[in-house]
């Protein structure tokens, strides 16, 4: 296992941020060690919680020290949209996570409450309880508990802007009559239920619950509906599952990624890619800051590589890759018909098909129009309407 303290860059931090940790540990009575080991074994869900699951779907894995209860998820869902968890009291988890847009924002990259930009595109949470791993390119990054802890106190980029004011949620906090009952209700064994580390907990609740697996396809491939989607749609899965295109790849199994965990899962998949997006030297490199894993590991054949993200609801989450640079499904498909992009002018310029470093599954493929129409139709039918929708993933 890689060593934390030797992988992160001092000037980088904002993936395991050791100060700001330490910081908000000691304010509130925390071991960080809590905070940054998470218990993998899978929990029994109390009889309280029913999965918003079909009956063929599994469950994800839920760390063995936070069950999922109902109480917990409401309380999650209340922070996740509360706007006081942010330094200028207008923004919250859900801005750049919005359920119309799948738990995406639109932008090429996010913006925090400084309005710094992010240098990465914001993920769908679809399915997030199902990923191996999370964020774009940090193997480390493996619980939500943990990962929530970046937006709301990192300082590089500033997100939700709140390092150094711990103390300052917990009064909030306490002295707001509804979420002092509420935190009880999550946490009834505590006798301080208010933490820092139980709103973390709260919040990774309510992000597993965010469950989809209710599009057409679904309704096609799992529950017999012949009519769920349409001739064209089901000439796209052949090309998708194909060979010839080999999408299925990096995009395979039951949540379209290749880094996917549940409850049935015989091990741990965790994987990370190098498209061909940029090649600025020749050699493979990426603009910074944005080069993948080799942030983390500081290998240089890791640079370029991160995360295939689901493609379920893919056709709500524009625009595309980590650093939101491909504008449609269309663009997608076509740098991956080109095995690689080419940008001819400008700081980033260079061929990324001629990337040394690019998975060898990106080969390039050639399609007719209505081929790449049969594709599309495909991944549009990954849409889920009732996920959009559903008023328990939504604003209290």
């Amino acid at each position: 296992m890689l060593k934390l303290a030797s992988l992160v860059r001092p000037w980088r931090s904002r993936w395991l941020l050791y100060s700001t940790l330490a910081l908000f540990a000691c304010s509130c009575g925390i071991v960080l060690s809590q905070l940054l080991t998470v218990e993998t074994a899978v929990a029994t869900p109390p009889p309280e919680y029913v999965w918003p699951l079909p009956d063929w779907a599994p469950r994800p894995r839920v760390p063995a020290d936070n069950p999922m209860t109902a109480a917990k998820v409401e309380l999650g869902r209340h922070l996740f949209y509360e706007r006081r968890l942010s330094v200028n009291g207008e923004q919250s988890c859900a801005s750049c996570h919005l359920q119309k847009l799948a738990f995406s924002d639109g932008k090429p990259v996010s913006v925090g409450t400084t309005g710094e930009p992010h240098p990465r595109n914001s993920m769908s949470l679809t399915n997030v309880g199902y990923n191996s791993v999370l964020t774009w390119a940090n193997p480390l990054m493996r619980h939500l508990e943990q990962q929530m802890l970046t937006p709301l106190f990192g300082e590089e980029p500033v997100e939700l802007g709140m390092a150094g004011k711990e103390e300052q949620i917990l009064q909030m906090l306490a002295q707001d009559v509804d979420y002092a009952q509420r935190f009880v209700a999550a946490f009834p064994d505590e006798s301080q239920p208010i933490s820092i580390r139980n709103l973390a907990r709260a919040i990774a609740s309510f992000e597993r619950s965010l469950v989809s697996f209710s599009s057409p396809y679904d309704r096609y491939r799992y529950e017999g509906d012949r009519a769920a989607i349409s001739a064209a749609a089901r000439r796209g899965e052949q090309l998708f599952h194909s060979e010839r295109l080999e999408c299925f790849h990096c995009h395979g199994g039951l949540n379209f990624s290749d880094s996917t965990v549940h409850e049935r899962s015989g091990f741990t998949e965790i994987a990370f890619h190098n498209t061909g997006l940029y090649n600025l030297d020749g050699r493979g490199a990426y603009p910074p800051p944005n080069t993948g894993v080799e942030e983390i590991t500081h290998r240089p054949e890791d640079m370029g590589h991160f995360k295939a993200p689901t493609l379920r609801n893919i056709a709500l989450t524009a625009p595309y890759m980590h650093d939101g640079s491909v504008p449609t499904l269309e663009d997608a498909i076509e740098h991956y018909a080109a095995g690689g992009r080419t940008l001819s002018s400008g700081p980033d310029a260079g061929v990324g098909r001629d990337n040394p470093l690019k998975s060898h599954f990106i080969q390039g493929f050639t399609l007719t129009v209505q081929e790449q129409q049969d594709l599309l139709a495909f991944l549009n039918a990954l849409t889920d309407e009732a996920f959009i929708n559903n008023s328990q993933f939504s604003e209290p």
